[in-house]
């Protein structure tokens, strides 16, 4: 692969990756009272659509190195996009308040793998003379995804379904997975001990190690 290639391509393909990721984070704020009206729930319980999603981000991140370096950055990275479509999926075929949780928690799970191996790619494989530039695709979903989900969740609400928020998603994890498998290298490290617990400690002294 060239070096052109290399600077260019993954990290296009990782920054659409955390476009879609992010941009899911805030696009149901303005679409929540026409959801609720539409599976008959309280507009204040369908929050938790908003919260399960960046907690079950948050709660999986830490694993997502762990992972990576046992089955590989290219594989997890590409089986968090399936599972983040999978989850958007059973958003959009969702019927009630818990079937629509439980799909944005699946979709939480996705998402966390995604933004930390995508990033762990492009450090990786870009050179380390063409890492700055590289970052700034990186940069630019981050910023832009949470301030264009609220408008643009609210404008496919008005003049669409609210489903539609989520089959979007669809095409664009389809032509990611086609993407990574053809462009994305197979990227392994030595692999490490996932640890439960933390800093260890020297019990001579009583306080934990750096």
């Amino acid at each position: 692969m060239t070096s052109a290639l290399t600077r260019n391509i993954i990290p296009l393909i990782v920054a659409t990756a955390l476009f879609m990721e992010n941009l899911d984070a805030t696009v149901l704020a303005t679409s929540l009272p026409a959801i609720a009206k539409d599976l008959g729930a309280n507009p204040i319980h369908l929050k938790l659509a908003l919260t399960t999603y960046l907690l079950a981000m948050a709660v999986f991140i830490p694993a997502s190195g762990w992972m990576a370096d046992r089955f590989g950055a290219k594989n997890v990275f590409r089986a968090a996009m399936v599972v983040f479509a999978a989850g958007s999926i059973a958003c959009a075929l969702s019927t009630g308040l818990w079937s629509l949780v439980a799909a944005r928690i699946l979709q939480g799970i996705g998402g966390a793998m995604m933004a930390p191996v995508g990033r762990l790619i492009v450090w990786r494989a870009v050179p380390k003379s063409e890492v700055i530039g590289a970052v700034a695709w990186l940069t630019i979903p981050a910023l832009v995804g949470p301030v264009l989900g609220p408008p643009l969740g609210g404008f496919i609400t008005t003049y669409f379904d609210w489903r539609w928020i989520f089959w979007i998603n669809i095409p664009v994890a389809v032509a990611g997975v086609a993407l990574i498998t053809r462009f994305i290298p197979d990227i392994r490290q030595d692999e490490t001990r996932f640890r439960f617990e933390g800093l260890p400690v020297d019990r001579a002294r009583g306080y934990r190690c750096f």
